[in-house]
């Protein structure tokens, strides 16, 4: 801040309510500046001896109050200028004072005018002037407060939104500041309807009864109120003038900020605040708009961190399918989410001359980032593990302790199915850590054999021992279904679930395709059994062809 922009914005409300009642003491000595060689010699010094003290007195006492209510302001204004740090007790009390500043030194200037009322034909009672007189200066101090206060509210207004309110809300949140008052647009215009037609109206009806003396002609009465209407209708057109850009200003700007804002916004740029100014209906949407804004601006970067997310993981995931001396494996997740919790991968293990492969399926619980996140510590930990000699139990014995000691605290864990198989040797060897069976289809005898075991999910308990679990004997043609629970558990339009069965019944329908066929085939199946119907998890299938006969 300059100090120019410090000085101006520390008087801008001090001189903005000057101002006002300058234009309240011009407006009634123009209109009734005809009636002055009326009025008594005695008078007029009466006027001028109270003139000496009251004047003085209206001038000094309102600056004085107007002074110790802006302590607060000023204290603010003056360390922002000065750099100094702003306590969190200062900065809410001269936010409060600045927004109620309008209604004190409105309050404040009625008070001035009602007293000069009440003093001046106080003042001429006591000497004996005629009623009309009386009346007349009595009005005319009442007529100067009314024209002051509604020319006040609408300068102090522009004044406070325009040159004072951004230093005090550079971020908005006027309507949040407690134990303020709000200058709403209907009192806005109930001001202007005060100003432009209320006034006006009192005005001249009160000079028009007042024009016709007892022993006047009529005519002269005629031509007076034409020429009192005249010069009022010209004062109060230019007031009204005058109210109205001013009133127009402060709708109009606002608003036009704030389409602005959501034109952009429309376009996708997120980053342009709307610039709140007041506390009324049109600031408290101005800050609804922006904290929408940083809404719509974290979820684009939240998009944007899931979209980068996606592709990391699905660099993760086996880009083709297998196929190895002795058998072939495909396999595919579609996840619910941009990221999810399900994994499979295919590892080459330690040992069998090269040929001995690892098949894993998992399902971290929960999706989103941190299902992925677990998703990729874990295959990290499994493939590390996996390339050193061990049996499957141990590897995934290792690999929980490991996974135990990263996550245990947070209550997240995976469920692993972890299939090692030796083309060599014709065996299969397996952990079933929490995970549903795989299933073994022999198109020999028609039949499906379950690959159970026992085992818990990994991270809940690193010292939970897996069973290993062996069979021999595997032959040519039979095949092998890994899956997460979204697959059997996905649901159609009425609610039914696709099952195990209609998986069975598909693998013997198409045993004798490629694994990479029969996993589309399956997929093709649930799509159809879905008919469009939401996923609500992660579908996740592998598919194992056992083919001694290309090695």
């Amino acid at each position: 801040m300059s100090r120019f922009a410090y000085l101006r914005v520390k008087n801008s409300m001090l001189f903005s309510i000057l101002i006002s009642n300058a234009i309240g003491v011009a407006v009634i000595l123009f209109l009734t500046q005809q009636s002055t060689a009326l009025i008594p010699a005695d008078i007029l010094r009466l006027t001028g001896r109270i003139d000496r003290f009251f004047l003085p007195a209206s001038f000094v006492v309102p600056f004085a109050l107007i002074l110790v209510y802006e302590r607060p302001i000023r204290d603010y204004l003056k360390r922002s200028y000065q750099r100094r740090p702003l306590p969190e007790e200062l900065i809410l009390e001269a936010r409060r004072r600045l927004l109620n500043e309008p209604f004190f030194l409105i309050t404040l200037a009625f008070c001035i005018w009602m007293a000069a009322a009440l003093i001046y034909s106080g003042a001429f009672w006591v000497q004996g002037a005629g009623w009309k007189l009386i009346q007349s200066v009595f009005y005319r101090s009442v007529y100067t407060g009314l024209i002051t206060v509604t020319v006040a509210f609408f300068v102090l207004e522009f004044t406070l939104q325009r040159r004072v309110v951004p230093y005090f809300f550079p971020d908005g949140g006027l309507s949040t500041t407690p134990r303020t008052l709000r200058i709403r647009i209907r009192t806005r215009l109930f001001a202007l309807l005060l100003a432009s037609n209320i006034i006006p109206l009192i005005s001249i009806l009160q000079h028009v009864v007042g024009i016709f003396p007892a022993d006047e002609l009529p005519h002269v009465s005629v031509e007076q109120i034409k020429t009192v209407i005249f010069s009022q209708a010209l004062v109060f057109m230019g007031v009204g003038m005058w109210v109205t850009f001013l009133v127009s200003s402060n709708l109009t700007q606002p608003l036009a900020e704030i389409t602005n804002v959501l034109r952009k916004v429309k376009n996708g740029l997120f980053e342009t605040k709307v610039r709140v100014t007041s506390n009324d209906e049109i600031g408290y949407a101005g800050d609804v708009i922006n904290e929408m804004t940083e809404g719509l601006l974290e979820r684009d970067r939240i998009k944007q961190a899931l979209s980068l997310a996606k592709e990391v993981q699905q660099s993760l995931i086996p880009k083709q399918a297998l196929k190895t001396e002795g058998f072939e494996a495909a396999g595919k997740s579609i996840y619910c989410d941009e990221t999810g919790g399900d994994y499979y991968d295919f590892i080459p293990m330690a040992g069998g001359d090269g040929r001995k492969w690892g098949v894993a399926v998992g399902d971290v619980s929960g999706h989103g980032i941190p299902a992925a996140l677990l998703m990729a510590t874990v295959r990290s930990a499994l493939r590390q593990r996996a390339s050193h000699p061990g049996s499957a139990d141990r590897i995934i014995a290792d690999v929980n302790r490991q996974i135990s000691s990263d996550v245990g605290h947070s209550g997240e864990f995976i469920t692993l199915f972890f299939l090692v198989i030796d083309p060599v040797k014709m065996e299969l060897e397996w952990v079933r850590a929490g995970h549903d069976p795989a299933f073994l289809y022999d198109p020999g005898t028609g039949s499906f054999e379950e690959m159970g075991g026992t085992g818990m999910a990994l991270g809940v308990d690193e010292k939970c021992p897996c069973s290993n679990n062996r069979k021999t004997g595997i032959s040519d043609g039979q095949v092998i279904l890994l899956g997460t629970d979204g697959l059997w558990e996905a649901a159609n339009p009425k609610g039914e679930m696709l099952g195990k069965q209609s998986i069975h019944d598909t693998i013997r329908k198409n045993c004798a395709l490629s694994a990479n066929e029969i996993l589309e085939s399956i997929l093709s199946t649930l799509e159809k059994f879905q008919s469009g119907a939401k996923r609500e998890d992660d579908v996740t299938l592998v598919i194992i062809k056992i083919n001694t006969r290309q090695s």
